[in-house]
C-alpha cells in the first residue's frame, strides 16, 4: 500500500483562500437581485441575521474570530465543556422518565415496564398532581432502590415525600451511599408555581436539614432542586431561564451554608432543571452557558473541585407540544432530546408525545424512553464529548447567552433576591412581557407551529387521554404556564364546538380565477391559513360572470370568500368577482396577496374588505372571521 506523504497534500491547496470581504460583496448582488435591500459591506452580512429572544442574533457567517471567550476543558472549571472529563461517554446519560399517574399499582406497572426497557432513573410526581405520599411504597414496590435512583416532585410537600421515601430507603436496607437521585426540596419554585403568600424561610430550614441528613446519611442522594421550568412553562426566554435559575442557586447556597453545611457539601446537593427545546442550538448554548455560571458562583463562594460543576436535569419543553397533530411532538421532543444530551445533560427525561393532552398511554412512554436510547445506542451520540466544543457558531451563542443570563441574574440581586423579585412581580412582568413578543412572532407564524399554524388537518381524529390529576393546572396566583399552541388550539376548540352543534365546520369558498398555474399557490397559502382557525376551505373555480360567482358561494356552504389568484388575473377580474360574491351575500371577501397602494384601493372599492398574506397577523384574521359568521 502506498503512503502519500503529509506535506503538501491539501485538497485545497489550489484553492486561494476568500476573505470575509468577497463573500460579503457576493451577499450584495444577491439582495440587490432580490431586491431585498442595496446595504453593503457589513451591513448587508447583518440584513441575512435571525434575532433571537434576550436581543441576540444569530449571524449567517461565522470565523474563527467569533469565538468568543476560551471554553477550556471538559471536566475542568468554568465547566463549560461538561462536569466530567469523560462526559457521558462512559454510561450515555441518565435516562429518566415522569410518572404521575394517581393510582400507586398503575404507577407501579409503568415504572417497572420502564426500568425493564432502557430507563435508568425515576421522576415521580408526588402529592396533589399525581401520586399519593402514601402510595409511594406501592408504587416502588419490586424496584431495586440501590440501582434506580428515585427523583421526587412534591411541590410543597416535599417533606413529607422526602420522608417517606427516607422510610422507604431504611425499611429496604439500601446501604449507605448506594441512595442516588434527589428529594425533590424546591421551595422557590413552590413560590413560583402558586404564588403562595407563606414566608419562604420555613420551607427552606426545611430543605436545609434535609441536605444535612443527605450529606451525613446519603451521600450519594441531593435534597434540593433548581428547577428553572416554572420560568420557562411561563414564556421565559433562555436567559430568563438561567437567570432566575442562578438566584435560586445562589438563594439556596446562602440557606444551606447558614445552616451549617460547608460550600462544597451545599453545592453538591444542588441539582438544576433546564427545558430543552427542538432550536437544538439554543438547547446546546444554554446547557453549556449554565455550566459556565455556575462555576463562576462556585468561584466566589470558595467551591472547588467537582463539587462545583452543575449538575444538569434536561426536560423536553412542555411549551412547545401541542394538542393538535400531537404525533409532530415525536419530532419534536427527538431533536430536544439529541440537543440536551450534545448540550452535556447528565440526565435527560423526554416528554411523551401525549403529555399535553393528559397521563400518558403505555405506548407514548415507549417511544419517549426508546428516543434516548436510540440516540445513545444507535446513533452513539455520547461517544463524543462536547461534540459542539470549538463550533464558532456555539461558542459565540454560549457567550452571549451566558452574558445575557448574568445581567438578569444582577438585576434579581438587585431587587433583593429571587424570592422577593417573584413576591414583587418583577419576574412574572418579565416573563410576561418576553411571552408577549413571542406571541407576536407565533400570530404571524414567523415562528411556525407544525400541524397547528402551519399544515393543519382538520379531519384528524382527536387523541383522547385519561385526565391529569385535579391539582396539575396552574395556580391563579402563580406564574402562568404557557403553549405555543394557545392561540391557535382557541380557534380550532371554538370550530369544533361549531361542528358538535350544526354538524359542520365554518366554511370559506377559495375562489380561484384563471388556470392552476396562477391561483395553485395562493389557493394553497390561504387554505392552510384558513384550516389554522378551523376554518374548511372549499375550492371552486370562479370568473367574472356574477351568476358565476354566486352559484359558487351557494354551493361551498359559506358565508366568507378569498379571491386566489396572481397579480395579472387580479388586475383583470378581482373587482368584478368581489362585486359579485358581495351582491350574493358573502359577509366578508378576502383576497390573497399584497397588492400595491393603487390596486389595493381599487379592491377595496369594488367590495373586498381584507388581504391577507405571509407575515399577517392570522390569529387577528381568523378570530375575526369567525366572529363575523357568528361561531360562539
Amino acid at each position: 500500500m502506498t503512503v502519500l506523504p503529509d506535506e503538501g497534500f491539501s485538497l485545497a491547496a489550489e484553492f486561494p483562500d476568500a476573505s470575509r470581504e468577497q463573500w460579503q460583496r457576493l451577499v450584495e448582488g444577491v439582495l440587490r437581485k432580490a431586491g431585498t435591500t442595496d446595504a453593503s459591506g457589513p451591513a448587508a452580512e447583518a440584513a441575512l441575521a435571525t434575532r433571537l429572544q434576550d436581543g441576540l442574533a444569530t449571524s449567517p457567517l461565522y470565523t474563527a474570530e467569533d469565538t468568543g471567550t476560551v471554553s477550556g476543558y471538559p471536566g475542568f472549571p468554568p465547566f463549560v465543556r461538561g462536569g466530567r472529563p469523560e462526559g457521558t461517554a462512559v454510561t450515555g446519560w441518565d435516562i429518566r422518565q415522569r410518572h404521575a399517574h394517581p393510582d400507586p399499582r398503575r404507577a407501579n406497572e409503568a415504572v417497572l415496564a420502564d426500568l425493564e426497557n432502557g430507563v435508568t432513573s425515576l421522576w415521580l410526581t408526588v402529592g396533589d398532581q399525581g401520586l399519593p405520599v402514601d402510595g409511594l411504597a406501592t408504587a416502588l414496590d419490586g424496584v431495586y432502590l440501590d440501582l434506580a435512583p428515585v427523583v421526587l416532585d412534591a411541590g410543597a410537600g416535599f417533606e413529607p415525600a422526602a420522608q417517606a421515601l427516607l422510610r422507604l430507603y431504611e425499611e429496604r436496607q439500601v446501604p449507605r451511599g448506594a441512595a442516588a437521585g434527589n428529594l425533590g426540596a424546591d421551595p422557590l419554585a413552590v413560590l413560583a408555581r402558586t404564588g403562595a403568600a407563606a414566608d419562604p424561610a420555613g420551607p427552606l430550614a426545611a430543605a436545609a436539614a434535609l441536605a444535612a441528613r443527605c450529606d451525613r446519611d446519603h451521600p450519594g442522594l441531593r435534597a434540593l432542586t433548581v428547577d428553572a421550568l416554572p420560568y420557562h412553562d411561563a414564556g421565559g426566554s433562555p436567559a430568563e431561564e438561567l437567570g432566575c435559575s442562578l438566584a435560586t442557586g445562589v438563594a439556596y447556597l446562602r440557606a444551606l451554608t447558614a445552616a451549617g453545611l460547608s460550600a462544597e457539601a451545599a453545592a453538591a446537593q444542588l441539582e438544576f432543571r433546564y427545558a430543552a427545546t427542538a432550536d437544538q442550538f439554543l438547547t446546546i448554548a444554554k446547557l453549556r452557558a449554565a455550566r459556565r455560571l455556575w462555576a463562576r458562583v462556585a468561584e466566589v463562594s470558595g467551591v472547588t473541585g467537582t463539587a462545583a460543576a452543575q449538575r444538569q436535569h434536561a426536560v423536553t419543553s412542555a411549551v412547545m407540544m401541542t394538542r393538535r397533530d400531537p404525533w409532530v411532538n415525536m419530532l419534536r421532543t427527538t431533536v430536544a432530546c439529541l440537543a440536551a444530551g450534545v448540550g452535556g445533560a447528565d440526565a435527560v427525561t423526554v416528554l411523551p408525545f401525549d403529555d399535553a393532552l393528559g397521563l400518558p398511554d403505555a405506548f407514548a412512554r415507549r417511544v419517549a424512553r426508546n428516543t434516548s436510547s436510540i440516540l445513545l445506542e444507535e446513533s452513539h451520540l455520547a461517544r463524543v464529548v462536547d461534540p459542539a466544543g470549538g463550533s464558532w457558531y456555539v461558542e459565540r451563542l454560549t457567550d452571549e447567552l451566558a452574558h445575557a443570563a448574568w445581567a438578569w441574574f444582577q438585576e434579581l440581586e438587585r431587587a433583593g433576591g429571587q424570592a422577593a423579585a417573584l413576591r414583587s412581580g418583577l419576574v412574572a412582568e418579565r416573563l410576561a412581557g418576553t411571552w408577549a413578543r413571542r406571541s407576536a412572532d407565533l400570530a404571524t407564524r414567523r415562528e411556525p407551529v407544525t400541524g397547528v399554524s402551519e399544515f393543519p388537518h382538520l379531519g384528524e381524529p382527536p387523541v383522547v387521554r385519561e385526565p391529569l390529576p385535579e391539582g396539575s393546572g396552574p395556580h391563579p396566583a402563580g406564574l402562568p404556564k404557557v403553549r405555543r399552541d394557545e392561540a391557535y388550539e382557541a380557534l380550532r376548540a371554538r370550530s369544533d364546538a361549531h361542528l358538535a352543534t350544526t354538524g359542520a365546520r365554518p366554511r370559506v369558498l377559495l375562489a380561484a380565477l384563471g388556470p392552476a398555474a396562477a391561483h395553485t399557490g395562493r389557493a394553497t397559502f390561504a387554505a392552510n391559513l384558513f384550516q389554522a382557525g378551523g376554518i374548511e376551505p372549499v375550492h371552486d373555480p370562479v370568473t367574472a360572470d356574477a351568476e358565476t360567482a354566486a352559484d359558487a358561494l351557494a354551493r361551498s356552504g359559506a358565508t366568507v370568500a378569498c379571491l386566489c389568484s396572481s397579480d395579472r388575473l387580479y388586475a383583470e377580474q378581482a373587482e368584478a368577482v368581489a362585486a359579485a360574491l358581495k351582491e350574493a351575500g358573502a359577509l366578508r371577501v378576502f383576497l390573497a396577496g399584497r397588492p400595491g397602494t393603487e390596486e389595493r384601493e381599487a379592491y377595496l372599492r369594488a367590495g373586498v374588505d381584507e388581504f391577507v398574506f405571509a407575515g399577517g397577523d392570522a390569529v387577528a384574521v381568523l378570530s375575526s372571521v369567525l366572529d363575523r359568521m357568528g361561531v360562539a
